[in-house]
């Protein structure tokens, strides 16, 4: 009060009253703030630190497949373009399209009448000429007989003898001609010569055909089995050549938007050169593909299986973090502190990854809520805890 007062006798009471000097207001705020904040410090060292929820995991030490991934493409086992090897008009269509069928089955008719009356034709020609051969033969036989006697001269025997090897000649001719004319009309009947699923149908019955046409009639696709085709980085073509040579390499592959079972099958095809312009070597695996779950054209995601790594340290490929330094995790401590550990990763196996360093079998690590987490932090476990073992692969 002395203070706020020590001018009342300079600016008069009233004055004093109302409205102290403005340095003595600000010495009032200061102590009022330095007593705040120093009892919310002393407040808040004594509070325990909360813990910070977390998903947690257990590394594992199970058998490891050595892969190869890479994106491939379904191809047809066998592909086969149907076209007329005889003109005509076309009589029939045997089947639908995009259907199923049996190596042998009838697909197209071409009018026959045609070839019919040229079979016929080329028959009556091969017994006319036969006749004909005959009948020279026996002449060639008495004329032998008269030469010897000289009754006829050497010049008519010559003749005759000629004239029967040429009707000898013409009676091979027609035959070849019989046999063209039994094959053409063979050929108006067009079968599948694989077995297979059917594409567009480009010509309709009633269509006028040309033999051996560009345009097929239609294309057969051979999809059981099937290939799946792929190409590798070649820095794996050692390992390949080497493991295949062991023992057959599997082949697994599936749709890339669809979750389901990986269909299995087994690698069969190794190009004989490293494309140059991509550095890559081409492969080709073979599927049985009995549900007819892989379809001509389509991309597929490829697992190439080399070998199998025995007891090997894998974590959920969500508990490892990449930071400055490299890859860690952090580790869930007996004390539910955690603490970051630097790993070394290696081989990915479906939603695991491969420790090579840094990690041993049985420790907890964090697989969920690592943003909010420091070294030496207090953790809390959120229900559902996963081991390595049990998610998905």
């Amino acid at each position: 009060m002395n203070i706020l007062c020590s001018s009342y006798h300079h600016f008069g009471k009233n004055r004093c009253a109302r409205r102290p000097h403005r340095w003595v207001w600000g010495l009032l705020c200061g102590l009022l703030v330095t007593s705040v904040s120093c009892s919310s410090e002393t407040k808040g060292k004594g509070a325990p630190q909360a813990a910070v929820p977390v998903v947690v995991s257990t590394a594992v030490q199970k058998n490891v497949p050595i892969e190869v991934r890479a994106i491939g493409t379904v191809e047809p086992y066998a592909t086969v373009s149907i076209n007329a090897r005889v003109g005509g008009m076309l009589n029939h269509v045997y089947f639908q399209e995009g259907q199923d069928l049996e190596k042998g089955s009838l697909l197209f008719m071409i009018d026959p009448r045609p070839y019919e009356a040229g079979l016929e034709q080329a028959r009556a020609n091969l017994a006319r000429d036969k006749a004909m051969a005959n009948n020279a033969e026996e002449d060639a036989h008495r004329y032998e007989e008269l030469v010897k006697k000289d009754y006829v001269t050497k010049e008519q025997y010559d003749q005759i003898m000629s004239n029967a090897e040429s009707l000898k000649a013409t009676v091979k001719a027609d035959e070849a001609a019989l046999e063209n004319a039994r094959l053409n009309l063979e050929y108006c009947s067009i079968y599948a010569p694989i077995a297979g699923r059917t594409g567009s149908l480009l010509v309709h019955a009633g269509n006028l055909i040309k033999a051996n046409d560009s345009n097929a009639l239609v294309v057969i696709n051979q999809i059981q089995p099937i290939y799946v085709g792929f190409s590798v980085p070649e820095q794996y073509l050692p390992d390949i050549r080497k493991y295949s040579g062991m023992h057959s390499l599997q082949v697994a592959v599936s749709p890339p938007t669809v979750e389901v079972e990986p269909v299995v099958g087994a690698l069969t095809f190794m190009d004989n050169a490293v494309d140059e312009k991509t550095g890559t070597i081409m492969l080709k695996g073979t599927f049985p593909n009995t549900n007819k779950a892989l379809w001509p054209g389509q991309f597929v995601n490829v697992r190439l299986t080399l070998t199998t790594r025995p007891n090997a340290v894998v974590v959920p490929s969500q508990a490892v973090q990449t930071g400055q330094k490299g890859d860690y995790v952090f580790v869930v401590t007996p004390e539910f502190t955690v603490e970051s550990r630097p790993v070394v990763v290696g081989n990915r196996f479906g939603q695991e990854l491969v420790i090579e360093q840094g990690l041993e079998p049985g420790e907890r690590v964090v697989t969920d809520g690592q943003l909010r987490l420091v070294p030496g932090a207090k953790v809390e476990e959120k229900p559902g805890v996963q081991t390595a073992g049990e998610t998905e692969s």
